[in-house]
């Protein structure tokens, strides 16, 4: 979990239902919150007193909560993840879930902070240059790893004190730039969103390799074959696309899986030199 996670952290709590009538939230998810609302009022009363619940399974630590989470979603996407699933994967009681962690969102903060330990970004070395490339390569891996974190990438304040070092550390790399904070929060969000989109294309291009597998897999090699071919010279020999020709003449696949590094590289280059272009002299 980190050497951060002891540290307090303001988490957003929302306010009690008011018994507002409103098709927002879908009211499952409305019941589901007053639920979370209800059981963490019940045991925010008994740490006040000091003197905790009975409760199964007290042995259960937090960041097994967590890891436990994480797998979830990893697995399945993070719709997949709540209280009593995670329970359920632990084999413990809901109850004792919701002593560790007071709610779904508080939940979803500390997966966000636990994965950011996971990137572990380095001290900036004064070469800006060199340390956005390393944050980018670094973010576009994890994000690999855990494509659902894409959900609530920059949709939300830092997640916990380990989201907030590395937002420390990503400023840093470009604090001796001579840019005003607006236009260095600029730049950095510049290259996340850069890094975003690509992960987001990679895992399109992923999904798609599957899907294509799967219906394969009930055809023939000539079957296979025929279909390529025919693909491929209804593109070839018609002169409405002579772009397109010049590439599949060319055996350039855009979506080839041993060019995804190549392509990413590519872009973080043109991007880089983007940004120095922007760059007051001194920079």
């Amino acid at each position: 979990m980190g050497e951060y996670d002891k540290e307090p952290w303001p988490r957003f709590r929302p306010p009690p239902s008011r018994g507002i009538a409103g098709p927002w939230p879908p009211p499952d998810q409305a019941r589901q919150t007053r639920r979370e609302q209800r059981i963490s009022d019940h045991l925010e009363r008994h740490r006040t007193r000091g003197a905790p619940p009975r409760l199964r399974d007290r042995g259960l630590s937090r960041a097994e909560i967590v890891d436990a989470a994480i797998a979830v979603a990893d697995a399945e996407g993070p719709d997949a993840i709540s209280m009593r699933r995670i329970a359920r994967e632990l084999r413990a009681g809901a109850m004792s879930l919701y002593w560790h962690v007071t709610s779904k969102e508080e939940l979803i903060d500390l997966m966000l902070d636990s994965l950011e330990v996971e990137i572990g970004l380095p001290e900036p070395t004064g070469d800006w240059r060199a340390d956005l490339a390393e944050l980018a390569r670094r973010q576009r891996a994890g994000l690999l790893r855990h494509p659902w974190v894409m959900e609530f990438a920059a949709s939300r304040p830092p997640s916990g004190p380990n989201d907030a070092r590395n937002l420390e550390l990503m400023l840093g790399t470009v604090g001796g730039l001579g840019l005003d904070a607006r236009t260095s929060v600029d730049v950095l969000m510049t290259v996340v969103n850069y890094v975003l989109g690509a992960v987001l294309r990679e895992v399109q291009e992923m999904r798609s390799e599957r899907n294509r597998a799967e219906r394969e897999a009930t055809m023939t090699a000539d079957e296979i074959n025929a279909e390529r071919e025919r693909f491929r010279s209804w593109l070839t020999d018609s002169d409405r696309y002579p772009n397109i020709r010049r590439m599949v003449e060319a055996n350039v696949d855009p979506d080839a899986p041993q060019t995804r590094d190549e392509r990413f590289e590519f872009g973080l280059r043109c991007l880089l030199d983007g940004i120095a272009a922007q760059l007051p002299p001194a920079g």
